[in-house]
């Protein structure tokens, strides 16, 4: 198995990914090692130095400036993580979940959170294992990060709280025990260590991003099998068109649409006098310009979260090498908000112009073809309600996508008085792009019966072997049947990346 060194620095996130479905192990670096245990010598120095230092001998919030008294720092540390377990709603899936442990794992391997190295280590243990937190997935307005979230992860690594193991879901003291692990008992600041961040609303952004990466690509095939079943022309795609606008998304889609075009009979079929089709309509023509601008709004979100896991967003942060603890932001969650609004939006436009192709291809009005490609119209609908679900999901997203960062409500009696919600934008992205691929998987569906129309004509090199992978899985619909599992079947190849050219 692949393994992952957490040195605070260089995560990648295809590295997030990996770990996150169990592809690969995360462990923790020599030198990020020596580091946190570093800043956790700082840290034990400072208890006794008869200065406040926040969330080590003080309360938290608005209650920072109560003193806590040293015999009473382990309990604190252990109120603050029950206190802030107040996560409602379904819990975080399991790579989702496991995602947050790697990240939180990433941020103390930086080595200035002031967490002992037992405790990171219980942590990639049970990450390792397969000690995996039940983390509802709501309740965090990613003020102090995601409070909330990060406070049900830690609950376990006390022996609190609930955590699935071994496909079962089970107390945390127990899901430990199986596992071989003991429960650790929180020093000063470890608890806050634990649960001050963004990594719930990166790992839930993360791995949306990754799969809306794949969705760019997988929606230019989509395109390339509707124009070659739509008899279109693959003239607007030449470079020198996209060179004289530059936008480097536009540039990279067409170069695609290019390769996948290559050597298309239906397309020579086309060519010469006897085609009397001037301009194609924008869903065909346009292609490079609408994915082009998709993957350069998924390439900004790429971005921000290819540093955020790698960022240190404690407060405060523990500077050995200064010899400070020092409060400040970095846990507000701003940066990803944002990300993930323009993550949404962007590849929301995915599906907008997908919709429109599959309009192109069902209505007779519009094309060549049958009506709603059916064998036998009228006493077949062909794929007349598929066209309406992916109308349906498309109008969800833009729902979904109205931007989360751009609310705020003030909490903590008014200390933490602008919020991120971050969480909220995360949760949005996910749900945009799940439904982005499930449009563009019936596009697929709805092309691939236009190519088996257009026989013996055949479409290009990779566009006739997406098809012949689709059809291994989904026959060609010769009368009316349950559309809605066809769906679910070319959903499920896309996940399994059995459609990726």
């Amino acid at each position: 198995m692949r393994h992952v060194l957490l040195d605070g620095d260089s995560l990648a996130l295809e590295e997030v990914e990996a770990v996150a479905t169990g592809r690969a192990r995360a462990e923790l670096a020599p030198a990020a090692r020596a580091r946190v245990a570093a800043a956790r010598a700082l840290v034990e120095a400072r208890l006794d130095d008869g200065e406040a230092h926040y969330g080590i001998n003080t309360g938290f919030g608005t209650l920072a400036e109560v003193r806590i008294p040293r015999d009473d720092l382990r309990r604190l540390q252990r109120n603050l993580v029950l206190s802030h377990s107040v996560g409602v709603g379904d819990p975080l899936p399991s790579a989702e979940a496991r995602a947050l442990m790697l990240l939180r794992g990433a941020c103390m391997a930086k080595g200035l959170s002031g967490i002992r190295p037992a405790t990171l280590d219980l942590l990639l243990a049970c990450l390792d294992r397969g000690v995996v937190p039940v983390v509802p997935e709501r309740g965090s307005v990613g003020a102090s990060g995601d409070l909330a979230p990060l406070a049900h992860l830690a609950l376990v690594l006390i022996g609190e709280g609930e955590a699935t193991f071994g496909g079962e879901r089970l107390p945390g003291a127990e899901a430990l025990r199986r596992a071989g692990l003991a429960p650790v008992v929180l020093e000063a600041k470890e608890g806050l260590a634990l649960v001050n961040g963004t990594q719930a609303m990166a790992a839930v952004g993360a791995l949306a991003l990754r799969r809306a990466e794949r969705l760019c690509d997988l929606a230019d095939l989509a395109g390339a099998m509707t124009l070659e079943g739509l008899s279109g022309s693959h003239r607007p795609f030449m470079a020198e068109i996209q060179a004289a606008r530059g936008q480097p998304g536009q540039v990279a889609s067409a170069a695609r649409l290019r390769g996948l075009l290559a050597g298309s009979e239906i397309n020579a079929a086309h060519q010469g006098p006897g085609c009397h089709k001037v301009q194609d309509p924008y869903s065909l023509r346009c292609m490079p310009q609408v994915h082009g601008a998709a993957r350069d709004g998924v390439g900004f979100c790429h971005g921000v979260l290819a540093r955020e896991i790698n960022a240190a967003t404690d407060n405060p942060l523990v500077f050995p090498e200064l010899g400070e603890i020092v409060s400040g932001g970095n846990f507000h969650g701003q940066p990803i908000s944002l990300a993930l609004d323009v993550l949404a939006i962007a590849t929301s436009h995915l599906a907008n112009i997908s919709e429109r192709r599959v309009e192109q291809l069902v209505n007779p009005s519009l094309s060549h073809l049958p009506p709603f490609l059916a064998r036998n119209p009228g006493l077949d609908s062909g794929f007349m309600m598929a066209q309406v679900t992916s109308a349906a999901l498309v109008s969800e997203n833009k729902v979904l996508c109205h931007p989360a960062s751009v609310d705020s409500i003030p909490s903590s009696a008014g200390r933490e008085d602008h919020v991120s919600m971050g969480m909220t934008a995360a949760l949005k992205a996910r749900r945009v792009v799940e439904n982005v691929r499930t449009c563009l998987a019936i596009e697929l569906l709805v092309a691939a019966q236009a190519i088996d129309l257009a026989a013996p004509l055949r479409p290009s090199a990779p566009v006739a072997e997406a098809h012949a992978r689709l059809r291994a899985v989904v026959p060609t619909l010769d009368g009316d049947r349950e559309l809605g599992r066809d769906i679910a079947a070319v959903c499920r190849m896309i996940d399994e990346g059995a459609l990726d050219l």
